[in-house]
């Protein structure tokens, strides 16, 4: 069913890549539903324990279509024209409506989002790439919010994600100017949690899964995963206790007594999926 995107798991991974690369993988509303489905359909996966997101060919995305654009810019306001078969509703909806907007909803996904950028992250993908968990970069990407030379402002939620990643400062800078960074320039800010050689980043970010899935509890990184958004709007007091009541909650799971016998019997955990 999908067009604009490959999907594929390879236990304990999901990886799904944005598939325009005539196009530099240009956003489109079709392509944002295909996103949303393979989502949740790695996400409704036991076998699937963490998600890598990429871009096929020379570039993560390049931001929205520009027919998209122009078509706006013309008083057209196109609907994304979803399909049935592509309705999806991933994330926890426990966590509120702040985390089930347009995009925001990928910091719901119970399982972590690794963003694998392979290139160009410009407009809007980089919002995109900010909701992820995680994001390591290629040598040869770069970054560029783009929407000032527009005539736009900060779209989807980046405004609320960029300063919390790199600060007001770098924040304004990158916003203000519209300015493209290469990659070493996003991890020295801490847009990016690493940098690697071009041929080694999506092997990286599948081995660094894999690692999760042999060592982390599926049930823990859920739970930890909440906590960390959550509690970036709340205070501290607040915080403290609901780690108190989480703690004591996972003392009953039978993840906690795995990582404990496991531990002394010095041998890797066998913690069950999600």
């Amino acid at each position: 069913m999908y067009e604009q995107i490959l999907y594929s798991v390879d236990d304990p991974v999901a990886t799904i890549t944005l598939n325009r690369p005539e196009r530099l993988n240009a956003w489109t509303d079709r392509m944002g539903d295909e996103l949303r489905h393979a989502i949740a359909r790695a996400e409704a996966d036991k076998s699937v324990v963490g998600i890598v997101l990429t871009g096929a060919g020379r570039g993560f995305c390049a931001g929205a279509d520009l027919k998209g654009l122009q078509a706006i810019t013309a008083g057209d306001r196109p609907g994304s024209g979803a399909s049935s078969e592509l309705a999806a509703n991933p994330g926890d909806p426990e966590m509120g409506d702040s985390f089930r907007k347009h995009y925001s909803y990928l910091l719901s996904v119970r399982k972590p989002i690794v963003a694998a950028i392979n290139g160009p992250c410009a407009g809007m993908a980089l919002p995109i790439a900010l909701f992820c968990d995680l994001r390591f970069a290629a040598e040869s990407a770069t970054f560029t919010t783009a929407f000032v030379r527009r005539g736009l402002i900060a779209e989807w939620g980046l405004s609320w994600t960029l300063p919390r990643l790199v600060g007001s400062a770098h924040a304004l800078d990158l916003l203000l100017s519209g300015r493209k960074i290469d990659a070493r320039e996003a991890e020295r800010m801490g847009l990016v949690n690493r940098v690697l050689p071009d041929e080694q980043l999506v092997k990286h970010c599948v081995d660094y899964v894999r690692e999760l899935a042999e060592s982390s509890s599926p049930s823990s990184m859920m739970v930890m995963k909440r906590q960390v958004y959550q509690q970036l709007t709340r205070e501290l007091g607040p915080a403290c206790d609901e780690a108190v009541k989480l703690m004591v909650e996972s003392f009953s799971r039978p993840d906690f007594k795995e990582g404990v016998q496991s531990f002394l019997e010095r041998r890797p955990p066998k913690f069950p999926r999600v």
